[in-house]
């Protein structure tokens, strides 16, 4: 299955491939409302070339970017955001207030992903990560909103799977830009129309119960579509809710079972996910071999288990 590096929705919403590890893994949102322009997401340093291509071909110009929305820091959707930042010179970086120290000065964060990937992957994967001024940074405070020519976006904190993660809201195609919190969903699991959406539980401060609290806080709004970064627009919310809260459960179960029974149980883990997430797909309908499937989700069940071995040492203390 081939996606297209940008793929056009209504209401001035486009998904731009981010380019991250291979294609369909991250996106990045463009909404454009009249000459106002936004991106919600970053990608990583590598991602910059690509979506300035796409910016040209669409005659839209550097200068007319006015924001860049952080749905949360994790590299792979804020690692290019430095980069962008130089070259959009009227846009401004809002991001949650607990990441905006992370933005100005941010060895801290690259420091603790090089702790995750090891420092050739890091530089591998993500590049140079550029700092950003602070004079140019706007904090999204929960229930905070701007607006785009007359667009409303309100931002609303969702932690759960990171403590600095909102989620937006915009009013206009009644649709949430969700970042990591309500999961995964790869276009080649895609059966009939309908999407498979599983949990992303990437170290370090993964929390179910904040998790399965955001889930709630997000449909309160009775949203239509949720646009995810990994990987873009899914609709059929409520069935993909329900199933989010189970599969939140059902990895704190697999974990503790584990590692209440021995202190080294990453492989263990990793394979009783991959075996889950697996189970749920074919069930799902997807016609994919056990193989291809594997490979598609190595990287997350991996994260997931490290992601899950964290909270548990941390809520065992």
């Amino acid at each position: 299955m081939t996606l297209p590096n940008i793929i056009d929705y209504d209401h001035g919403i486009s998904a731009i491939d981010a380019e991250y590890y291979r294609p369909g893994l991250a996106a990045i949102h463009l909404i454009v409302e009249g000459n106002t322009v936004a991106l919600v997401d970053t990608g990583t340093y590598f991602s910059v070339p690509g979506v300035i291509e796409i910016l040209h071909q669409r005659n839209i110009s550097l200068e007319s970017i006015s924001y860049l929305f952080l749905t949360h820091i994790h590299l792979d959707h804020a690692g290019g955001a430095g980069e962008f930042m130089c070259r959009f010179p009227n846009a401004k970086l809002v991001v949650h207030p607990r990441a905006v120290r992370h933005m100005v000065d941010p060895s801290r964060l690259i420091k603790s992903t090089m702790a995750v990937y090891g420092e050739e992957n890091f530089r591998r994967m993500y590049g140079e990560i550029r700092p950003v001024d602070a004079s140019r940074i706007i904090e999204a405070t929960d229930k905070f909103f701007l607006t785009m020519n007359g667009r409303t976006l309100l931002f609303l904190d969702t932690p759960g799977h990171a403590r600095h993660h909102y989620c937006i809201f915009d009013k206009t195609s009644r649709s949430f830009f969700t970042g990591d919190t309500f999961g995964v969903s790869y276009r080649e699991f895609d059966v009939n129309g309908i999407e498979f959406v599983f949990p992303t539980t990437t170290p370090v401060q993964f929390d179910p119960l904040a998790a399965h609290q955001s889930l709630d806080r997000i449909m309160s709004y009775d949203p239509q579509y949720a646009f995810l970064t990994h990987y873009s627009r899914i609709g059929n919310l409520t069935h993909h809710a329900n199933l989010m809260h189970e599969l939140i459960d059902a990895y704190v179960t697999i974990a503790s079972n584990i590692y209440n029974q021995r202190s080294d149980g990453h492989i263990s883990l990793v394979e009783r996910l991959g075996e889950l997430l697996i189970q749920r797909i074919k069930a799902h309908g997807c016609t994919l071999s056990q193989d291809e499937i594997h490979d598609l989700l190595s990287m997350d069940v991996n994260l997931n288990a490290e992601g899950l071995k964290c909270w548990f040492e941390l809520n065992s203390r």
